[in-house]
């Protein structure tokens, strides 16, 4: 039977192969930028899930710091290209870079 420790690793490295998936393969860059998230949360969960493998009953704090400057990072990095979105869409009327790029409206 996996520990929740395994379970939490688990769930993090599948959480970022679909953010992964998505950043590559969603033309449209709101599913980019929801694609980082979804790939940031999973490695909050393996950070957190490294957090207890430490012996004893109390985790390690230092992983759960860090843990907390990401989510704090992550919700600027996500204002700020939500931002761009916003940006590329009123400068182009396009929502994908290779339209953006091309000119097409």
């Amino acid at each position: 039977m996996p520990s929740q420790t395994d379970l939490y690793a688990v769930a993090g490295a599948l959480l970022f192969c679909i953010g992964l998936y998505g950043l590559i393969t969603r033309p449209h860059l709101l599913h980019k930028v929801l694609a980082l998230n979804i790939m940031s949360s999973g490695c909050f969960l393996v950070i957190v899930a490294i957090a207890r493998r430490v012996p004893g009953d109390v985790p390690d704090p230092l992983p759960h710091a860090m843990v907390l400057t990401g989510i704090v990072v992550t919700v600027s990095a996500t204002a700020f290209a939500l931002a761009l979105v916003k940006r590329i869409f009123t400068e182009t009327g396009c929502t994908d870079l290779e339209s953006a790029e091309r000119g097409d409206v």
